[in-house]
């Protein structure tokens, strides 16, 4: 048995049950960062060894062993902050000092027992749905190296299907829990918005695109890692209570269910993606799931036009101060120079009429919800591209007019905060993999998760792994 093919679940109930230790675990999990990271640029910002296994060996010590990620190695993903290890978020606009403190969902999931030992690489301040960057480089698709891996959860995708983890945190305003995850063939969820907390700082009422949350190799694990970075922060105003996921993940089977297919939501997309999600709501609809095709349930031009107004609003609020600064606005990547420069164009009517677009797809997606328990989209409208791109021009054709355009199927979801789940659908004829978004109705994230284990059971993809 070889213990880093394991769930995350059964790896923690191993080393409670003292069949393997904390230490063996991490030993093992530096062997394979040692192996495969050089390759691929996953994990970045190292401990020393020696300060790795003088944590794992006292926690072999302890008596209390309950923690939920109990000895479970954990690369968090840098843009995020980890006590110990620098923040660079990608930009040389930071210096790479070691973090004062834990960003609160980090220090949760250092107090249930994950032994934080580096960080997983990201784009440039997590723009662009891929993982390159002039701090720690170009992350590669775990599947083909030649090849993007995504973003921007890009370096924890990789990680986690490369076996260097066994849980990985993500975050997503544009896919990046579900992209990286559809491209390297694991779970990215993208939790109902505020049901992770993130930090108090700034804007903690207005702001609502981005959110953190949990990937893995099963749903079982995603349920297991959103129940601890979930719950409300007093100091924030629309927190969500947290639940036992792992529990109530199992009141629901998608033999049953009614599944909308958007697929009528006319993107340009690359040959093969739509043929293999067709193949992949047959297989739904073989797991007992009804599914019909919907028709485009509102105006996509509308919402792409809200989208980018309230992500130009969000990235300028949050980059303006490197911006303003002439030595730092030199450092910032073009895309970033863009939305920021964008956002300081807008009035205060345009971020009016995009909130008005995003209030009206709210309670247009409401009463589609009130007919289906969940609807599917693809999670990307392209395969993994040449890692040497900056992004993609065009699909089949048609110019993609902005830095992020091609990843246009992830906005329904992520411009009213709905919970989604990437599920691996399988590979192309070019051994690529591919994902599938889950979505569902605002707080029915342990539903999904459920629908998303029945699918694990029934086509456990991601028992695949690359060749290593």
């Amino acid at each position: 048995m070889d213990i880093l093919d394991l769930d995350a679940v059964d790896l923690v109930a191993l080393i409670r049950q003292g069949k393997v230790s904390a230490v063996e675990v991490m030993q093992q999990t530096l062997s394979r960062v040692a192996a495969v990271n050089p390759k691929h640029t996953a994990i970045v910002s190292m401990a020393d060894t020696d300060t790795i296994l003088h944590a794992a060996r006292a926690q072999d010590a302890q008596a209390d062993k309950s923690g939920a990620l109990f000895g479970l190695p954990l690369a968090v993903k840098d843009l995020s902050n980890a006590q110990g290890f620098p923040t660079s978020m990608g930009s040389a606009a930071f210096p790479l000092k070691p973090a004062d403190q834990d960003d609160l969902f980090v220090a949760r999931m250092r107090a249930a027992g994950a032994n934080i030992f580096g960080k997983t690489n990201t784009p440039e301040f997590g723009l662009g749905s891929h993982t390159f960057n002039p701090v720690h480089g170009t992350t590669s698709n775990a599947y083909d190296t030649t090849r993007s891996a995504g973003g921007s959860s890009g370096g924890a995708a990789v990680a986690l299907a490369t076996r260097m983890v066994a849980i990985a945190d993500g975050s997503d305003m544009m896919g990046s829990l579900r992209n990286p995850a559809g491209w390297n063939n694991v779970y990215g969820m993208r939790p109902t918005w505020g049901l992770v907390p993130s930090e108090p700082l700034g804007d903690t009422f207005g702001q609502q695109l981005a959110t953190n949350g949990p990937m893995a190799r099963s749903p079982r694990d995603l349920a297991l890692l959103l129940g601890v970075q979930s719950g409300p922060d007093p100091r924030q105003p629309h927190g969500r209570a947290a639940q036992d996921f792992l529990t109530d993940m199992q009141s629901h089977s998608l033999s049953g269910a009614r599944i909308g297919y958007l697929g009528s939501w006319e993107l340009p997309t690359e040959p093969g993606i739509m043929e293999i999600t067709q193949d992949a709501v047959q297989n739904l609809e073989n797991l007992g799931a009804r599914v019909d095709v919907v028709d485009a349930p509102f105006d996509m031009d509308a919402l792409w036009q809200a989208w980018t107004t309230l992500r130009h609003w969000a990235v300028c609020a949050g980059l303006f101060a490197l911006y303003d600064n002439p030595t730092t606005r030199d450092l910032l990547k073009p895309a970033a120079v863009w939305e920021i420069e964008n956002g300081l164009k807008l009035s205060v009517i345009d971020i009016h009429r995009a909130s008005v677009i995003r209030s009206q797809w709210y309670m247009r997606a409401a009463a589609l919800f009130d007919t289906y328990d969940a609807v599917i989209l693809p999670s990307a409208q392209t395969w993994p591209f040449d890692k040497t791109w900056v992004h993609p021009t065009d699909i089949n054709g048609v110019a993609m007019d902005t830095y992020h355009r091609w990843m246009q199927v992830v906005i329904p979801a992520g411009l009213i905060g709905l919970p989604v789940v990437n599920l691996p659908i399988g590979f192309g004829e070019t051994g690529l993999p591919a994902g599938m978004q889950l979505i569902g109705a605002k707080g029915s994230d342990a539903r999904l998760l459920g629908y998303a284990q029945d699918w694990h059971v029934a086509h456990p993809y991601t028992q695949t792994a690359p060749a290593i």
